[in-house]
């Protein structure tokens, strides 16, 4: 934001048609930076998307379902990824829609406006695959105990006590990983978008300034 101070305070200085100009060169300006952080938006949830597609093939879901005999629900996790797939190429052609929108626009009202936009689908964006994370999560821990020989050994204590303990300690140790793991998912997107959508809104509050 060096270049944007320099000219904020060039413009407070100088004479009221030097005002006029530097306030074009500063929305100019703002617009530029605004259209790149939003094309990184767009970049950045195409790179994430292949990286988890190339964690599917490199971690072969279908096999480990296979090994532990839970073929049945092969169906289910191959349409659970292709709703969640679906939806993400959905956000990431808003995201490219945001792109082209910001970047042809020419009025500061449309800009701000635009990247008010951009920021709640990004913000959803993130919601969504928390949301998704913890869900796949919970089915996960389910086929574990529905099909996986090893979890036997738990379900038949918890089956076995009267008084629920393992059972209680079994779903306190599942709910933290859950959340821990979200957690972690969430510190990730923090970083990831947080900085870009940070600079998007001093961007707005700028164009603010100058609107008023």
């Amino acid at each position: 934001m060096e270049e944007l101070d320099l000219l904020k305070k060039a413009w407070q200085k100088d004479t009221h048609k030097f005002e006029q100009v530097s306030e074009n060169d500063i929305y100019k300006m703002l617009h530029t930076k605004s259209s790149s952080i939003v094309k990184w938006i767009l970049i950045i949830s195409i790179i994430e998307v292949l990286f988890w597609i190339s964690l599917n093939i490199i971690w072969n879901t279908d096999e480990y379902i296979k090994n532990i005999h839970a073929e049945e629900t092969l169906i289910y996790f191959k349409v659970m990824n292709f709703i969640n797939y679906g939806v993400i190429l959905c956000f990431i052609y808003t995201f490219y829609k945001n792109y082209k929108k910001i970047s042809i626009t020419t009025s500061t009202k449309q800009l701000m406006y635009d990247i008010l936009k951009t920021r709640k689908t990004v913000q959803h964006y993130v919601w969504y695959n928390l949301g998704f994370a913890a869900f796949g999560l919970i089915i996960a821990f389910i086929v574990q105990f529905l099909f996986n020989p090893k979890m036997k050994i738990i379900t038949e204590k918890i089956a076995q006590e009267e008084d629920h303990i393992v059972l209680f300690k079994t779903l306190g140790i599942i709910i933290v990983s859950i959340v821990i793991f979200v957690f972690i998912f969430w510190l990730f997107y923090r970083v990831l978008y947080g900085i870009l959508l940070r600079k998007l809104s001093a961007n707005y509050k700028e164009l603010k300034k100058i609107d008023l």
